[in-house]
């Protein structure tokens, strides 16, 4: 997760904006720079690596001005270099970034039609030089970004600081979190609130769409309609700064709404977004030759690996098997040697997995780790590692971590396609198109929010809770039974729709609440039948859909909750909020430990 530090100061911010960005390296980075007003003049400093390679550079080249920016970057357009480390900046302002910009192909060659130059890959140069175009016509600084940000597509956070204007900086939120810090006579900007930490300990939190014009007198807030809000400002104990849940009540709604901005991450890692191409670390096996996949892994990383399982047996041609790694460990499974392994684990700690990577190896396997932590154990055994990039997420029920699961697995799935000869150029192009889009896709999925509250009020007095889907959702109907129960304890199930016959049906009576999880694809109608079968028994429907889907769906008693039209290969990437959020909600209202369930470790290192 990228990084972001603002400073209006009394005194020279340079260290201090360092400082800050220290507080954030637990997010994990690739560069880091910061630009700061020197004399009035925007004056930057970047380097590739970690902060003491900055540090180093300050140390030759010292940097004085009371205002400022710094960024920590994780790498989503361009390689990992000092060219592509933020800020970016023209002569007039210099920017830095969070998040992805959709449309940024669109608006460079805009741009370069009118003679601009750029000097990096990313998307967020592209920002800097809007940006400049409206100042050059006249508009003021905050005029300018206002008139920029409606055309930007995407989610992101974004920090301004502008050339002849010490007193200025303009921040703006949309799918990425931003707090703005109130000191005396100075204010501060933060991607969270442990940046701010050694200045002040009076927080605002930027809502959804908000943007900023912060001074030394304080900070003027607009929504997304333009109009003035005010965003309560909250005292934050220093300590509580450590682990910061930002304007949360648990992390677990904390993470659930970091989604849009680490998936980006994610999909930055294993994407070339100027070329529309996948570009994975090199394998230690052909792909073009594996013959067979086996995916093992525990709990929620289980249900990545199913999702998994139908992405590459469709797009690549390969048959897959997913197994639970405890049973997979036991039960003497025949593995090929020069076979290919995939395990899944956020902490890569977890004992039954590892246990089954070194089963894989015995065998003869290629094993390919798909976790969080680089540093883990089954990330130094594996054979090649493919990170997640979701940051740490302290919440014991996988949100974050799940979805950057899937993100991973999506490109490794697109990538084995590639190299079987079943997705062309064309394809491949349209499917990093679709995967751009997720992180706006998840941002507008989060708006159900409110909603989702009400009808859990419902859910949290029944007992028993039934979990239905066709597909790659059926998977997600695990993945929504098992986080239900984790949080909330209700007994809850998922089914792949088509059992319902097979034995579940006869659960459903006026009591109990059917969760159907069913895009409008091809086997939508299919879903509608089983939905009306519940429908006939008294059952209560709760569907996630699509708008095609809702005005497809009559069964009575029905709730929808409508997400936005997407591509079917990403639906579960969007689709996992909703089905999050239902059961964070129920959790909360029935009073239970959400962060810490009974019972429960965030890592299982242990049989």
């Amino acid at each position: 997760m990228c990084g972001i530090v603002g400073i209006l100061g009394l005194k020279p911010v340079a260290e201090q904006l360092v400082d800050a960005l220290r507080r954030l390296e637990y997010r994990g980075y690739d560069s880091a720079g910061v630009a700061t007003l020197e004399n009035d003049r925007l004056a930057t400093c970047r380097a590739e690596g970690k902060l003491r390679h900055l540090e180093s550079k300050l140390d030759r080249h010292p940097m004085h001005g009371h205002t400022g920016i710094g960024h920590t970057r994780w790498a989503t357009h361009g390689k990992p270099s000092e060219r592509n480390a933020h800020p970016h900046a023209t002569d007039r302002v210099a920017v830095v970034h969070n998040g992805i910009i959709e449309n940024f192909r669109e608006l460079k060659e805009e741009l370069r039609q009118e003679g601009v130059t750029f000097r990096s890959d990313t998307d967020t140069e592209v920002v800097a030089h809007l940006v400049d175009r409206e100042l050059l016509r006249g508009a003021t600084p905050d005029a300018a970004v206002a008139a920029v940000l409606p055309r930007l597509k995407g989610a992101f956070a974004l920090a301004f600081l502008f050339d002849k204007r010490p007193d200025l900086l303009v921040a703006a939120r949309r799918g990425s979190p931003l707090a703005v810090g109130y000191g005396e006579g100075e204010m501060f900007l933060g991607s969270d609130a442990i940046a701010l930490g050694p200045f002040t300990d009076r927080i605002a939190y930027l809502e959804e769409g908000d943007w900023a014009v912060l001074t030394r007198a304080g900070a003027v807030v607009r929504n997304a309609d333009g109009a003035v809000v005010e965003r309560p400002v909250q005292r934050v104990p220093a300590g509580a700064m450590l682990v910061d849940k930002g304007n949360h009540r648990h992390f677990m709604a904390k993470e659930i709404y970091e989604q849009p901005e680490v998936v980006s991450y994610a999909f930055g890692r294993y994407l070339d977004l100027e070329n529309e191409v996948v570009t994975l670390p090199e394998l230690p096996f052909d792909p073009a030759a594996v013959t067979h996949i086996s995916i093992t892994a525990c709990g929620t990383a289980l249900f990545a690996g199913a999702v998994a399982e139908y992405w590459i047996e469709q797009l690549a041609g390969i048959p897959v098997s997913t197994d639970i790694a405890s049973e997979f460990r036991y039960r003497d499974t025949p593995l090929a040697p020069g076979g290919v392994t995939i395990v899944i684990s956020q902490s890569g700690e977890t004992a039954d997995t590892l246990a089954s990577l070194r089963y894989a190896k015995a065998c003869g396997q290629k094993v390919v780790a798909v976790v969080n932590v680089p540093t883990s154990t089954i990330a130094r055994e594996a054979d090649v590692v493919l990170p997640t990039l979701a940051g740490p997420e302290i919440g014991v029920a996988s949100t974050k971590a799940f979805t950057c699961q899937l993100a991973t697995l999506a490109c490794l799935a697109v990538a084995l396609g590639k190299a079987k000869g079943r997705v062309d150029a064309q394809e491949e192009t349209r499917l990093v198109r679709a995967f751009m889009e997720v992180p706006r896709l998840m941002t507008e999925a989060l708006k159900l929010s409110p909603e989702i509250e009400v009808l859990s009020r419902a859910l949290s007095k029944v007992r028993d809770v039934l979990y239905l889907g066709r597909g790659t959702s059926y998977p997600l109907a695990l993945e929504g039974a098992l986080k239900l129960k984790e949080i909330s304890y209700l007994h809850a199930e998922g089914y792949a729709a088509g059992e319902l016959k097979h034995g579940p049906i006869a659960l459903i009576d006026e009591k109990m609440p059917v969760v159907v999880i069913a895009p409008h694809d091809k086997v939508f109608d299919k879903t509608v039948s089983n939905m009306e079968e519940v429908a006939a028994r008294g059952g209560r429907i709760i569907l996630v859909t699509d708008g095609q889907g809702a005005r497809a769906a009559h069964a009575a008693g029905l709730q929808s909750l409508i997400l936005p039209d997407m591509p079917a290969l990403v639906g579960p990437l969007v689709y996992a909020i909703p089905v999050q959020l239902i059961a964070y909600h129920t959790a909360v209202l029935m009073g239970t430990d959400v962060d810490q369930p009974r019972n429960l470790a965030k890592s299982v290192t242990v049989e």
